[in-house]
């Protein structure tokens, strides 16, 4: 009963404040995650009343299992966007953009962090640089995503924007294998290179080859019903199977074998749009049927939110910098190789805002990072800080970029009610 009370009031503070959002003229994202924070355990939750918002973070996540559940069907959507037709007119540009501006973001941080652990050595250990800089590639797709259905974005920045994110994840997963790898090795003093080279990429690889058998055998199943609302139950349940099976974890060897759930969800819905003819009808009843579960993982990821590290002025300070070179280094980055794979001048000038909010994989970067010891609880609490402020303001910034390149119309006075009633009334 408890956990259904505190479904229950996330999932209403969630929608009353979206409703404030829309006069302020602010993402839904962003009340969605403000929503979090004031039934979280730093403001409803000090009332301790179970069932009453979020008690403590302990008691935030045993929902767990519902933010994995949400990230499989934010990922099977992105996926959805890579249909042939598009990737051929995209796919190499934002093939390129989405290396070079992950690396870029990587580069930057790296350079400012390491030249900062040389003025505050024992604040900032040199492991806890480097791991942030790999840190700093990941973007979050959930709230681009959510901000380019809400606003119904379309045109050249949005058709290579979810691309870009999607791969993004890739590189980043790569780029944070290697740079841990190099953390563990400075403080072990030996150097691991199965876990540094052969490990990320057969993460990659074989979350990539999981996705698309999932999808071939989805695919496969959904010919055998023609009913809309089997074919969506068919759907919810490949889904869930292919979130389960990207949860398994093993060793052959002594290589440790793993599975990137975002990637391995976004090749199912790759595979599934491009071999069945019906998918973008199934997807839209897909995209309605999950619409609660999106708002209570926004909720509850700003539930998750540690307000804590503004206490520690080095944190933010660390934070700060942060924040500034990766701001720095996908905004430089995506534009000088949009400009260089000749892209629209909209994409070159706007593409980097979009692509600053960070959630879901860097915080799981971050929870791998812990492994580190103390230089991994550093990584954490700045990955953290980081977090906290992208995620309230990187949706909006997103929004705006999308408005000034022209691709989100203004929004409309007639609400669907208001249409129902016309229609009812034409009849």
């Amino acid at each position: 009963m408890r956990m259904l009370l505190s479904l229950s009031v996330a999932l209403f503070a969630g929608l009353m404040l979206s409703r404030l959002a829309k006069k302020l003229k602010l993402p839904a994202v962003t009340a969605y995650l403000v929503a979090g924070i004031l039934v979280g355990p730093y403001v409803l939750g000090q009332l301790a009343v179970p069932g009453l918002g979020f008690i403590s973070l302990e008691d935030i996540k045993t929902y767990s299992l519902l933010s994995d559940v949400a990230l499989g069907f934010i990922a099977f959507s992105i996926g959805n966007e890579f249909r042939l037709a598009t990737l051929k007119k995209t796919g190499r540009q934002a093939t390129v953009i989405g290396i070079l501006q992950a690396v870029a973001a990587t580069v930057l941080v790296d350079a400012a962090l390491i030249g900062l652990h040389f003025i505050i050595p024992d604040k900032l250990p040199l492991p806890s640089a480097i791991v942030l800089g790999a840190v700093a590639s990941a973007t979050a797709p959930a709230a681009t995503l959510m901000v380019v259905r809400q606003y119904k974005a379309k045109g050249p920045l949005t058709d290579i924007l979810l691309p870009i994110v999607a791969l993004d994840d890739a590189v980043g997963l790569v780029l944070f294998a290697v740079s841990f790898g190099v953390a563990k090795a400075l403080i072990s003093g030996q150097v691991d290179v199965l876990s540094v080279v052969l490990e990320p990429i057969l993460e990659v690889v074989l979350s990539l080859v999981l996705g698309a058998v999932m999808g071939f055998l989805f695919s496969f199943f959904e010919r055998f019903f023609h009913s809309r609302s089997k074919r969506l139950a068919m759907s919810v349940a490949f889904v869930l199977l292919t979130v389960a099976l990207s949860m398994v974890q093993f060793k052959v060897g002594g290589v440790h074998v793993a599975f990137s759930s975002l990637l391995v969800c976004m090749m199912l819905g790759t595979v599934f749009c491009n071999v069945c003819d019906f998918s973008e009808e199934l997807m839209d009843r897909i995209d309605r049927w999950v619409a609660p579960i999106f708002i209570l993982f926004f909720v509850i990821s700003g539930a998750e939110l540690e307000l804590s590290v503004f206490r520690d002025p080095v944190i933010v300070c660390v934070g700060l910098v942060y924040i500034l070179f990766r701001s720095l280094g996908k905004y430089y980055g995506s534009g000088l190789s949009a400009r260089a794979v000749r892209c629209e001048p909209t994409i070159v000038k706007y593409l980097g805002i979009t692509l600053l909010p960070q959630a879901g994989v860097a915080l799981g970067m971050a929870i791998k990072a812990e492994a580190l010891g103390e230089p991994g609880h550093i990584v954490a609490n700045i990955t953290l800080f980081s977090v906290l402020i992208y995620e309230l303001v990187g949706p909006y910034l997103t929004k705006q970029a999308l408005l000034k390149a022209g691709e989100i119309r203004p929004e409309g006075k007639v609400s669907a009610r208001d249409e129902a009633r016309k229609a009812m009334a034409n009849k």
